[in-house]
């Protein structure tokens, strides 16, 4: 185990590929929130690594990507923050691609850019893989009222588009069951409302949490009026996910060319 430690410091945790357990304590910067899930994020890690520190951790991507289950987790999803999105059983590249976001400062959010930092691309791909091939996390459909013109509205975008307002359907790129498309988008089902909706916020005022660098949906959010991105979130919310990732295909030269930000990668074996 290796420990740094400053003072009046909160901590962040993972796991080092062939180097057991790290833990890296820091003080966040920023507002109390940072300090709140910095201080549950050590507390939660803690209560249950400490009790079996007397025995060998086994060295498994399971035992190492525990922190990252304590918000992105199976269990007790209804308590869990709305905008902690599932990552479970998502294409694996576009799970690469977001954790090198993160830790490159693409995508800005301090918690996951700690977590990250100094971790090479092979253990990033590593983590993606994993959490590729999990299986589909429970999810309850929220119950939104929604008027038949809402409806409407959400499948027009949704299966359509508007061609005239250069705005793909979702399913182009999302798959016809929005469950994504290996091996870089990923779907639209089993999220909250409120995550979707903040997430559309972000892309349309290129806030620091979504980065400021060319993205696949920036230029569609700016596109889309208030009452279009509420329809959207509340009809993708209430749906049952089932399914899985269409099949790999390769990116239409319009999709590539929009989001400049991804990476092509084998798969490794």
């Amino acid at each position: 185990m290796h420990l740094q430690v400053q003072a009046d410091s909160y901590a962040s945790i993972f796991y080092k590929s062939g180097h057991g357990l790290s833990f890296v304590l820091r003080k966040p910067s920023g507002s109390s929130k940072a300090g709140m899930m910095y201080s549950i994020l050590i507390v939660c890690a803690l209560s249950f690594l400490f009790p079996n520190l007397a025995d060998a951790v086994p060295d498994t991507m399971a035992e190492r990507v525990k922190p990252c289950t304590i918000c992105h987790g199976k269990e007790d999803r209804a308590e869990q923050h709305v905008y902690y999105p599932r990552i479970d059983g998502k294409p694996w590249g576009y799970l690469f691609n977001q954790l090198r976001n993160f830790r490159d400062g693409r995508r800005h959010y301090q918690p996951m850019a700690i977590l990250l930092e100094n971790m090479s691309d092979g253990y990033l791909m590593e983590i993606a893989r994993y959490f590729s091939e999990l299986d589909l996390p429970d999810f309850q459909p929220e119950r939104h009222m929604m008027q038949s013109g809402e409806i409407d509205l959400a499948e027009q975008l949704i299966y359509s588009g508007y061609p005239d307002r250069n705005i793909p359907a979702c399913s182009n790129c999302h798959g016809q069951t929005l469950m994504g498309t290996i091996p870089f988008i990923p779907g639209l089902l089993g999220l909250p409302r409120t995550y979707l909706t903040a997430q559309f916020g972000s892309w349309r005022s290129s806030g620091l949490v979504r980065g400021q660098v060319s993205d696949c949906m920036s230029e569609i959010a700016k596109k889309l009026t208030d009452q279009e991105i509420n329809a959207v979130a509340k009809w993708l919310a209430a749906q049952i996910v089932n399914g899985k990732p269409d099949p790999s295909v390769a990116l239409l030269p319009e999709l590539a060319q929009r989001c400049s930000s991804i990476v092509k990668v084998e798969y490794p074996e």
